[in-house]
């Protein structure tokens, strides 16, 4: 269940869109964030290859917090500490960390900075689970440990002990911090209600996603865009712009700006975020395919922001030419394929009051003949390979003619 969302939580649905960021000592081998796992690599060899040579010599979070500005974001999360252990602050919980191995200084401090001072939400990632304690049940699982891999209940609550006091290092030594992003919150036992409290009563304006349990407030989907059955929930899916999180030298499989608009389109057409991921290089650079995406579809945004901010559930169902986000009284009709000079929508119940393009206000012809909308003279090829995107006002509160009630839709629709 999750806790009641707050005045303070409206930039969330305000955002829509956020920058997750995944760098840490995993970086420095650029096989992903997962490869100590699938490698077997013992922690001193972990250690000593990789932690020891994760140096950040180019990190730049003002570049980073820029372009999450220009890419039209409205926060930035970054993985504080990632399932390997290795924290980007000098906790004072173990030796594991940037301030006494690799880079040798704090690397959250300047992040936070970065970002509040661009006018951004500020957004850490955790991940309970640590493969470097030798009180977690293991780094070399294949599927994650369930609750009967601890060695015992001393060494259940030593470690939560542990993660719980990291996370109040977060929460009190960066000043403000609008949302926590847990992951990896396995064995379930790991989950515990007072951790979530604490960090609350530490930051009572924090939004704290589902995965450790109650209290929280934004549900996740990963690598899918899949909206919560609770029409008023906060949620948010979390995408890759390639096959992994971490940076991997060797993957190229890019999303390009058409696809990303086409991500935020979907989750913003049933009220929810994006957040994107970028894996930036061991010395702090992004890499340039994703710089290149991000501004892209940023361009995108700048002129039909108005569509995806603050958007509400839509209650219409697929269609094969594009998608449909809504807000107040306005429908905003996504136009990715094109359907010649003409284009009939029949699912509207409402009565249209006027109908123009959101990118200059220009008007546009219809006519509403029984169930059917023409919408006329429209520019034949559409002239943004992106999204072109119409503005319908309507009469009253969008109403879709009939409900879709189940979840198999044909394949290939848009």
């Amino acid at each position: 269940m999750t806790s009641p969302i707050l005045p303070e939580h409206a930039w969330f649905n305000e955002a829509r869109y956020g920058l997750f960021i995944h760098w840490g000592a995993y970086s420095v081998a650029g096989r992903g964030e997962w490869f100590r796992n699938r490698e077997r690599i013992p922690q001193d060899e972990y250690a000593r290859l990789y932690a020891e040579n994760f140096r950040a010599e180019n990190y730049d979070p003002s570049a980073w917090a820029a372009l999450a500005k220009e890419a039209g974001m409205g926060y930035v999360v970054l993985t504080t500490r990632h399932h390997d252990g290795f924290a980007l602050w000098p906790t004072k919980q173990g030796g594991f960390h940037a301030g006494k191995i690799g880079p040798k200084r704090d690397l959250v401090g300047p992040f936070v900075e970065a970002v509040r001072a661009a006018g951004l939400k500020v957004g850490l990632y955790y991940s309970p689970a640590d493969w470097s304690h030798p009180d977690y049940p293991g780094p070399f699982f294949r599927d994650w440990p369930s609750e009967k891999d601890w060695a015992s209940p001393e060494a259940r609550e030593r470690f939560i002990a542990y993660y719980k006091a990291q996370l109040v290092e977060l929460m009190s030594n960066y000043g403000k911090i609008d949302y926590l992003w847990f992951d990896g919150c396995i064995p379930d036992d790991l989950q515990r209600e007072d951790v979530n409290e604490e960090l609350l009563r530490l930051q009572p304006d924090l939004l704290i996603n589902e995965r450790n349990g109650p209290p929280s407030h934004v549900k996740v989907s990963e690598q899918a865009i899949r909206a919560p059955k609770d029409k008023t929930a906060l949620w948010e899916a979390c995408m890759t712009l390639n096959g992994n999180w971490g940076w991997h030298a060797g993957d190229h499989q890019w999303k390009n700006a058409h696809e990303v608009i086409k991500m935020l389109c979907e989750t913003a057409k049933d009220g929810g975020n994006l957040l994107l991921n970028v894996g930036p290089k061991p010395d702090g650079t992004i890499p340039a395919e994703s710089v290149n995406v991000l501004r892209e579809a940023g361009e995108w945004l700048r002129r039909n922001r108005e569509a995806i901010v603050n958007s509400e559930r839509s209650p219409f169902s697929w269609n094969n030419w594009g998608r449909i986000t809504v807000k107040g009284s306005r429908i905003y009709l996504h136009i990715r394929n094109g359907t010649g000079p003409e284009l009939c929508w029949a699912e509207l119940k409402n009565r249209v009051l006027s109908a123009r393009w959101l990118c200059d206000g220009a008007p546009v012809v219809f006519e509403q003949k029984g169930e059917r909308l023409f919408l006329r003279g429209l520019p034949v090829p559409l002239p943004d390979p992106l999204a072109n995107t119409l503005v319908l006002e309507v009469e009253g509160k969008p109403e879709a003619l009939t409900t879709q009630t189940s979840f198999w839709i044909p394949g290939g629709h848009d």
